[in-house]
């Protein structure tokens, strides 16, 4: 099935899932190769959909999709960025619960039905994160405090310098062993409640790189929700990240997003918290 130019959409379209996978990809096709091959043991037993889509790859990620009549796929002609090509996927889901994956990740065999388990048992969570871990199976720090300027410049700077602020902002203290109520999880792997994301909307466009995910939590607070860190659920995450470069094009998309998000959030240097932001609803 074609849709309006510049992208086009194929794929299965049978059944109704409980969780849709959102994947977002661009030149990354031996890493989505191997997220795609963990996902049935993953997700198993929930019933599921995956809908990868690809930001113009140029890189064989197409002739993968191809193979793959288990995934939908919508084909950009360029890249879109993430926050515009993820809604692309959002809004081709059925599935009453919307999961946004990173391509540089491989779940663990039941992770999803964990997270599934959670958002069933917390009807007032709107979105959960699992415990991310290195390659190695070191703990990745991926829920953490609402960010100010000053994390951000901190985390620029060597650890001797900004670390004792960055401990804190990344919960280094916290054991990471139990479910916890978080300011946000990263968006390297989200499982997002369809009803709450209806009623907050879907990610705001007008930040191409980052920091949509924290925005989107920010949002679900101030609309009532919890966000959840879920670490029996684990993760792989092999973080591949695109802004490591001190200055590049995406860098400055990435730092023009920060800059709309404190904007669009009337904050600087004093975070919100989930009961400011609550009370702010």
């Amino acid at each position: 099935m074609t849709e309006a130019a510049p992208w086009i959409v194929t794929g299965p379209g049978e059944g109704t899932p409980v969780v849709s996978i959102v994947i977002l990809t661009w030149n990354s096709c031996a890493l989505l190769a191997a997220c795609l091959e963990a996902l049935p043991a993953a997700t198993a037993p929930v019933p599921t959909e995956v809908i990868v889509v690809d930001n113009g790859s140029r890189d064989g990620t197409a002739e993968l999709l191809a193979r793959r009549e288990d995934v939908v796929t919508i084909a950009n002609a360029g890249n879109r960025g993430v926050a515009p090509a993820r809604n692309q996927g959002i809004r081709r889901a059925r599935g009453e619960l919307v999961a946004l994956l990173d391509v540089d990740t491989v779940p663990s065999a039941g992770s999803f039905a964990t997270l599934v388990a959670r958002m069933r048992a917390a009807p007032r969570v709107g979105l959960v994160g699992p415990k991310l871990v290195a390659a190695d199976g070191t703990l990745q720090y991926s829920c953490r405090r609402f960010p100010t300027l000053v994390d951000k410049v901190l985390r620029r700077l060597p650890a001797r310098l900004g670390g004792r602020v960055m401990d804190d902002v990344e919960l280094r203290g916290w054991d990471h062993a139990g479910i916890r109520e978080v300011d946000y999880v990263i968006g390297a792997c989200q499982l997002i409640r369809r009803t709450a994301l209806d009623e907050v909307g879907l990610l705001d466009e007008r930040i191409f790189y980052g920091p949509e995910d924290v925005d989107l939590c920010l949002r679900m607070y101030r609309a009532g929700w919890r966000v959840e860190y879920v670490p029996e659920a684990v993760v792989m995450h092999l973080e591949r990240r695109v802004t490591r470069k001190l200055w590049s094009t995406l860098t400055a998309r990435h730092v023009y997003g920060l800059g709309y998000f404190f904007w669009k959030h009337g904050y600087l240097l004093t975070r919100p918290t989930p009961a400011t932001a609550r009370s702010a609803a």
